[in-house]
């Protein structure tokens, strides 16, 4: 099997369309949440700090799913 350049780079815009599409999958329905922390008190050397679950929004997947249909798309065009 010959594998040039080209045909590489297509499987990779592939791969990384489907990887794309199921993030923004699991963002749409599933929902992501990561932690952050914030200081809201500074006295000389004592800090109170409040850690928070943020996440990240549901449009956020729809547009990672638009954008990995974009790349599968564009690697299949290039593809052939």
């Amino acid at each position: 099997m010959n594998v040039t350049g080209e045909g590489i780079r297509v499987k990779t815009m592939i791969i990384a369309g489907i990887l794309i599409m199921v993030f923004g999958a699991i963002v749409l329905f599933r929902g992501i949440s990561y932690p952050s922390e914030r200081s809201f008190v500074k006295v000389g050397g004592f800090e109170a700090s409040v850690q928070e679950h943020r996440v990240i929004p549901a449009w956020v997947g729809g547009v990672a799913i638009v954008g990995g249909l974009a790349l599968i798309i564009a690697g299949k065009r290039h593809g052939h």
